[in-house]
C-alpha cells in the first residue's frame, strides 16, 4: 500500500499531511511555499509511494465553491500533467481552518505559537486526511 497525501491548498502556504504506508495514521508533514509545491510533490512522490492525493475543496455555506476554487483548479491541471501516475481525490474542508485553530488552543499552544499560519495549514491539511480515513 501507498501513503495518502492530503493538500490544504493556499494562495501563500500549502500544508501537507501524509498517512503511515498502512493507511492508518494521518500526520502533518509540512508546510511549502505554494509556488513550490509541484516541485516538493514531484521530489517526494520520487522518494515515497502514494496512492492518492487528497486535495481539499472549499466550499461556501450555501455549497458553492469558494473563491479560491480557481487557483485550485489551475493547480489540479498541472499537478495531473506532472504526476499523472497517482489519482487526485476532493474533500471537503469546510472549517477545518478553524478546527485546526481550536486544536491549537485545545492542545495548550500559546498565543504566539497559534499565529504561526504555516502550523495551522499543516494541521489543516491533517485534518482533511483524518476525515478521509474516517469515512473511506
Amino acid at each position: 500500500m501507498g501513503r495518502l497525501l492530503a493538500i490544504d491548498f493556499g494562495k501563500v502556504r500549502t500544508g501537507i499531511a501524509v498517512t503511515d504506508e498502512l493507511q492508518l495514521i494521518a500526520s502533518g508533514l509540512t508546510t511549502v511555499q505554494t509556488k513550490d509545491l509541484l516541485t516538493f510533490l514531484k521530489d517526494y512522490t520520487d522518494k515515497e509511494t502514494v496512492e492518492l492525493f487528497l486535495v481539499g475543496e472549499p466550499k461556501q455555506m450555501n455549497n458553492e465553491p469558494s473563491e479560491s476554487e480557481v487557483l485550485i483548479s489551475n493547480f489540479l491541471k498541472k499537478l495531473e500533467k506532472a504526476i499523472p501516475a497517482i489519482p487526485i481525490k476532493r474533500v471537503d474542508e469546510r472549517f477545518t481552518s478553524k478546527m485546526a485553530f481550536q486544536t491549537m488552543i485545545d492542545s495548550g499552544l500559546s498565543k504566539k505559537q497559534r499565529k504561526n499560519k504555516a502550523l495551522v495549514d499543516e494541521i489543516s491539511a491533517t485534518l482533511i486526511l483524518q476525515n478521509y480515513l474516517h469515512y473511506k
